[in-house]
C-alpha cells in the first residue's frame, strides 16, 4: 500500500523514472530474512523444541504448489517450499532463495523493465539433500507455462523469454513486454525441484504431488486423510529457524468444533476460517488465549457461474443483489464486525474505489426488474421465462455454520421475490476442487483474496484468458468475460506509475460493479486466536494464509 508521501511524488515522475523508483524501493534488505518482524518478543530458543497444532476448517489436498489449488493448500506450501523472495505484512519484498530482491539500482531489473537478473543463494539444499540451483528456477518457470501441465497460474510467467542459466547461482531472462505485477507474482511462486519432477513424463500425476520435497523450513512426514498433516523441522534450513520440532495441520470442518478445540487447548492456533464472529465475545475473555480482530483482504462473495443460462441476464443478477439484506446478515450473523463493500479491492489498498454505487436492499425493486425482464410468477410463486424457472443451487462448505445460516436467510428473501435458491453444500475438499475450479457450480458463497500481494492486478480472476473451464490458466471460475476489462487489465499490467495505474483499476472496479459477475458482500473481519506464549503469529494481508512465516514461530 502506498504512503501519502510516495503517492504525492509519483505523478510527477516519468514512466521510466517511476519504474526505477518503484524497483529500487521494492527491496527491504534491512530485514535479516523474510521472517523478520518488529516489536518486542521473547528471544527465539537456542534449540528448536515443541510443536504447534494449527486448526484449518478445510483440508489441504494439493501439495504441488503449481497445480490448481485454494488458500488452505498454501498453508502447506509456505511450510514446505520457498519463493525467490517473499512479501512481509508491510508489503515489502524480502529475500528468500534469492540473495537480494532485484531492483534497477542493484542491476536485477533493467530500467525498461524487460530484463531480469536474479542472484541465488549457494547454501540451499532440497529436503532430500540435493543442492538447489538455477536449474530449479528455470524448471519452475518453464513448468508454469508447459501446455501439458495443469498450471494454476500463467499470468506474467507467459511473458518470460530466453531464460539463461549463467551459473548455479545466477539466472537471467527477458520479458516479452513490461509487466508491473511480476515481482509480486514471483513473491508467491514457490520453486520446485527439477531433479525430482523433471524426469517425470506426466507432472500432473507425479508421485511428488503426494509426497512433496521442498527447500522450506519443514519437511513432509505424514498425512492422515480427513484428520491431519504432520511436518517436521528441516535442520538444514538456510534462513533463521525453524524453532519448532513439528507443526501439525489439523482438519476441523465444523467451525463450532474448531472453536471448542481452541478453547479447550486441543489446538494452539485457529487458522482458516478462524473463530466465527458469534464466538467473539466469549473468545476474547478466554484465559491463556490471545484473540483479536484482523481486517483481511479476503472478500466474501455471492458468486455466479456465468456459464449457466439463468445468470447470463444482467437483470437477474441485479435483482438478486437487491434481494440480499447485507446489513442484517452482518449484524445478525457476524455481530457487526465486517463492513459492507462494493468491490473486490481491499479497503486498505491504494487502489480501493470508495465511490461505487451503494448497495440497496429493496425487494420491490428486485420484483420490478424481473417483471420488466419478462420473469413472471409461476403457479408455485417461482418466476418463469420461456419455460425456464428462476431456480438454481447455491453451494459452499459443509460445517461453516454462519455461511449455512446466511444461505437459509437468503433462501427465504429470494423466495419472497420469486427466486428459488436450493442449498447444495459439499465438503471443502470437494467444494473447492474440480467443482469450483472447473465451474461446475451454479452459484456459491465464497471468500476470495483477489490480489497477489499488494499489487492491484486481478487478471487471474477477471481476465477472459483465465477461465479454467475454457482451457485458461487462472481462477476466473465465474467465467466472466468483458473485452473492456481485458484491455484495461492489459494496460494496467504495463503501467508503472501508481497514479496512472489507479485510474485504470478504478475503471475496472466500476465496470465489474456494473456487470456483477459476483456480488461483494463484505471483507473478512477475521477473529484470529492463539495460545499465549506462541510467538511471531503475525497476520499478513498480503498473503492468503496464516502460516506464511511458520519458520519464525516458537514458544516463548
Amino acid at each position: 500500500m502506498m504512503t501519502d508521501k510516495l503517492t504525492d511524488l509519483l505523478p510527477q515522475l516519468s514512466r521510466r523514472q517511476a519504474l526505477i523508483y518503484l524497483a529500487s524501493g521494492a527491496a527491504s534488505l534491512a530485514l535479516p530474512n523474510l521472517f523478520g518482524v518488529g516489536g518486542a518478543l521473547a528471544a527465539p530458543p537456542a534449540q528448536r523444541k515443541g510443536q504447534m497444532i494449527i486448526g484449518f476448517s478445510q483440508e489441504p489436498t494439493v501439495f504441488n504448489p503449481h497445480l490448481p489449488h485454494i488458500e488452505v493448500d498454501e498453508g502447506l506450501h509456505f511450510s514446505l517450499f520457498d519463493p525467490l523472495f517473499a512479501i512481509d505484512p508491510e508489503g515489502k519484498f524480502t529475500p528468500a532463495l534469492a540473495v537480494e530482491v532485484p531492483t534497477v539500482d542493484n542491476g536485477g531489473i533493467s530500467a525498461d523493465g524487460l530484463h531480469f537478473r536474479i542472484k541465488l543463494r549457494d547454501n540451499v539444499k532440497w529436503h532430500d539433500g540435493q543442492p538447489f540451483t538455477a536449474k530449479d528456477v528455470k524448471f519452475t518457470l518453464d513448468l508454469l507455462v508447459d501446455p501439458s501441465f495443469r498450471s494454476w497460474r500463467k499470468t506474467g510467467h507467459e511473458l518470460v523469454r530466453d531464460i539463461q542459466i549463467v551459473s548455479p547461482t545466477e539466472i537471467t531472462w527477458r520479458m516479452e513486454k513490461p509487466f508491473a505485477p511480476y515481482v509480486a507474482i514471483l513473491s508467491s511462486t514457490f520453486i520446485v525441484p527439477e531433479h525430482i519432477l523433471g524426469p517425470v513424463a506426466d507432472k500432473n500425476t507425479a508421485p511428488f504431488n503426494n509426497a512433496p520435497v521442498g527447500t522450506g523450513p519443514f519437511k513432509w512426514r505424514q498425512r492422515v486423510p480427513g484428520d491431519h498433516i504432520e511436518l517436521t523441522a528441516n535442520s538444514d534450513y538456510f534462513l533463521a529457524g525453524p524453532y519448532l520440532e513439528r507443526v501439525v495441520y489439523k482438519y476441523i470442518p465444523d467451525l463450532n468444533v474448531m472453536y471448542t478445540q481452541f478453547a479447550s487447548g486441543d489446538i494452539d492456533i485457529v487458522g482458516l476460517q478462524w473463530i466465527s464472529a458469534d464466538h467473539y465475545d466469549e473468545a476474547k475473555k478466554l484465559p491463556g488465549k490471545v484473540v483479536e480482530v484482523v481486517s483481511g483482504s479476503t472478500v466474501e462473495n455471492f458468486a455466479f457461474n456465468l456459464g449457466k443460462p439463468v445468470f447470463q441476464e444482467l437483470a437477474v443478477r441485479q435483482a438478486i443483489y437487491y434481494a440480499i439484506d447485507k446489513q442484517t446478515i452482518i449484524d445478525s450473523l457476524y455481530y457487526g464486525l465486517p463492513k459492507q463493500t462494493e468491490t473486490y479491492m481491499p479497503m486498505q489498498s491504494y487502489y480501493y474505489h470508495p465511490s461505487l454505487p451503494k448497495h440497496e436492499f429493496n425487494p420491490d425493486k428486485a420484483k420490478q426488474l424481473l417483471e420488466r425482464a419478462g420473469w413472471k410468477p409461476g403457479p408455485d410463486g417461482i418466476r418463469q421465462k420461456n419455460g425456464v424457472r428462476l431456480s438454481f443451487n447455491n453451494s459452499t462448505t459443509v460445517g461453516n455454520h454462519l455461511r449455512e445460516q446466511m444461505q437459509q436467510f437468503l433462501q427465504q428473501t429470494f423466495q419472497d421475490v420469486g427466486i428459488e435458491m436450493k442449498i447444495a453444500n459439499l465438503p471443502p475438499a470437494v467444494m473447492w476442487g474440480e467443482f469450483w475450479m472447473m465451474s461446475k457450480f451454479d452459484s456459491s458463497i465464497v471468500g476470495i483474496s483477489f490480489l497477489t500481494g499488494s499489487d492491484p492486478d486481478t487478471s487471474d480472476y477477471l481476465h477472459s484468458k483465465s477461465i479454467p473451464a475454457k482451457g485458461g490458466a487462472g481462477q476466473n471460475t465465474f467465467q466472466y468475460q468483458n473485452p473492456a476489462v481485458d484491455r484495461l487489465l492489459d494496460e494496467g499490467s504495463k503501467t508503472f506509475v501508481p497514479a496512472q495505474r489507479k485510474e485504470l483499476y478504478l475503471k475496472i472496479e466500476e465496470i465489474v460493479r456494473q456487470d456483477m459477475p459476483f456480488l461483494p458482500l463484505f471483507p473478512f473481519a477475521n477473529v484470529v486466536g492463539h495460545k499465549q506464549g506462541a510467538e511471531n503469529i503475525i497476520p499478513n494481508s498480503n498473503v492468503r494464509i496464516d502460516s506464511w512465516n511458520v519458520a519464525a514461530w516458537y514458544w516463548g
